[in-house]
């Protein structure tokens, strides 16, 4: 089996960087618009709109249609960028738990897998913690 290149190797995690990227800006622009009085209805059409011209022809090729922002909009009008994106990064964590909870998830304290399942749930909500908890500076830039 041939090994890959690196710079197939590293797809993924470009990917990744570019989505997580690509999230900080649409929440950045959108608390933007939100805070310049326009309706997160209204948000929420235009970024669907926009989306659906954008993603439609790989959802296509690949038939995997995705829609989620209506209810971030409405949770960002009432608190902060920085609190919306804290918690659209657990999403993965509480789905986790949950799955545990309801047993679908098994959990071996023993094993390295779960190990690493438990450790990334604790780092996941500490960060979103310590996102949201602690008073930063206030940025006051060119978006008045």
């Amino acid at each position: 089996m041939p090994t890959k290149s690196l710079s197939q190797r590293l797809k993924p995690f470009v990917g990744i960087i570019a989505l997580r990227f690509g999230y900080a800006g649409m929440a950045i622009l959108s608390k933007f618009a939100l805070n310049k009085g326009i309706s997160p209805y209204v948000l929420g059409v235009y970024c669907h709109a926009i989306a659906f011209a954008v993603i439609s022809p790989f959802a296509i090729v690949l038939e995997r249609p995705v829609i989620n922002q209506k209810l971030f909009y409405n949770g960002m009008k009432f608190t902060t960028a920085t609190f919306a994106n804290a918690l659209w990064n657990i999403v993965p964590a509480f789905t986790f738990v949950m799955a545990w909870i309801f047993r679908l998830e098994k959990v071996n304290v023993g094993r390295v897998h779960s190990q690493a399942k438990v450790l990334g749930t604790i780092v996941t909500v500490g960060g979103a913690m310590v996102m949201t908890l602690l008073k930063g500076w206030v940025f006051r830039g060119a978006m008045r």
